[in-house]
């Protein structure tokens, strides 16, 4: 594994993380090799797990769901709430 282990890294760090490997995401999946492509999967999955580990209940807007896919309007903007977990 490349980079530090991301139960070793503060939210602050965690989220730099996060918004680095994502934006990068687009360039790795059209141009980088197969190799560089399983890393960044890997990586990626790791940073998602641990946030995801950290904010059990973080907020999720309504639109980002099936049910609120399917009871959306054209145009209608979506509102985060919290999850019930």
């Amino acid at each position: 594994m490349t980079g530090v282990e991301p139960s070793r890294l503060d939210d602050q760090q965690l989220m730099k993380e996060l918004e680095t490997i994502h934006r990068t995401r687009h360039d790795t999946l059209l141009y980088g090799s197969n190799d560089a492509l399983r890393a960044h999967n890997e990586r990626m999955a790791q940073l998602e797990g641990e946030y995801l580990r950290r904010n059990p209940r973080r907020l999720v807007s309504s639109g980002r769901t099936r049910e609120g896919a399917r009871d959306r309007c054209c145009g209608e903007t979506t509102t985060p709430r919290t999850t019930s977990a």
